[in-house]
C-alpha cells in the first residue's frame, strides 16, 4: 500500500483551506440545502442525496443498492443508465457490488478512517472500479454511488469538485490524510461549518466539503477541462 505524496497532501490541505475559510461557505451550505431562502428560492435537488428515503446507510439497506438510492444519486446532476439501473437491482453486478460492501467500513469518518479502508485494492477501491466497467459508467457516477452508501467513508468527487482540487493520484487517500493534517483541523472545521450552517448531524463532514466546494467553485466560473 503506498502513501499519498507529502506533496499532494499539501496542496489539498492549502485548497481546501482557501476553500473553508470565511463567511462564503456558511451561505453557499445554507443556499443549497434550502435554509433561511428568500420567496422563489428553491433549494438544490442534491440536498436530498443523503437523506432520501432514510440515507444509503439505513438498517437492512447498508450493503444494498437500492431504487432509491439511484434516485438519490441521480439528484447529483448524473443519469445512471437503465441498464446498470437493473443490474443493480436484480443482476449480477448488484451481487457483486453488495459483496464488495459488506466489506467496506460503515458508519466511520474518512479522517478517522485506517488507511487501508480507501487504499489502492481495498473493498471500496474494488467496488468503485466494478461500477467505472459497466457500460455508460465514468468516473463521476462511480464516486456518487459509493458516497450514497457510504456518505461518512467516501466523498462526492466530479468534475467541479476536481477543478477546484486537482486531481492527486489517489484522491480518497489524498483526502484522508489532508482531512487528519493538523490534528485533524480540516475535519473540525467543517463540523464547525456544519453546526454553523445549521444542518442536521446526518450531512457527513464530507458532503459538507463537497457542497462548499463546489458551490464556491461553480460560481467562480468552474471552466476546467473534463
Amino acid at each position: 500500500m503506498q502513501a499519498p505524496r507529502p506533496d499532494d497532501v499539501a496542496v489539498l490541505v492549502q485548497r481546501l483551506d482557501e476553500r473553508l475559510t470565511g463567511p462564503r461557505p456558511v451561505d453557499d451550505l445554507r443556499r443549497y440545502f434550502g435554509i433561511g431562502l428568500r420567496p422563489g428560492q428553491e433549494a438544490f435537488s442534491g440536498a436530498r442525496f443523503e437523506h432520501l428515503g432514510g440515507g444509503g446507510e439505513g438498517a437492512g439497506t447498508a450493503d444494498t443498492v437500492t431504487a432509491t438510492d439511484l434516485v438519490a444519486v441521480e439528484t447529483l446532476s448524473v443519469r445512471i443508465p437503465v441498464e446498470l439501473k437493473l443490474g443493480l437491482l436484480e443482476g449480477p453486478v448488484g451481487e457483486r457490488l453488495s459483496a464488495l460492501l459488506r466489506e467496506v467500513p460503515s458508519g466511520v469518518d474518512l479522517a478517522d478512517a485506517p488507511a487501508q479502508a480507501v487504499a489502492d485494492g481495498s473493498p471500496a477501491a474494488r467496488a468503485w472500479k466494478l461500477l467505472t466497467e459497466q457500460q455508460g459508467v465514468g468516473w463521476v457516477i462511480a464516486g456518487k454511488t459509493l458516497a450514497r452508501k457510504r456518505p461518512r467513508l467516501l466523498p462526492v468527487y466530479d468534475t467541479v469538485v476536481r477543478c477546484a482540487l486537482g486531481r492527486p493520484p489517489s484522491f480518497w487517500s489524498t483526502l484522508r490524510a489532508a482531512l487528519g493534517h493538523g490534528g485533524g483541523a480540516l475535519h473540525h472545521r467543517l463540523l464547525e461549518l456544519r453546526e454553523a450552517a445549521g444542518l442536521p448531524d446526518t450531512v457527513s463532514a464530507l458532503r459538507v466539503c463537497d457542497v462548499a466546494v463546489w458551490m464556491g467553485h461553480r460560481t467562480d466560473g468552474h471552466a476546467c477541462p473534463r
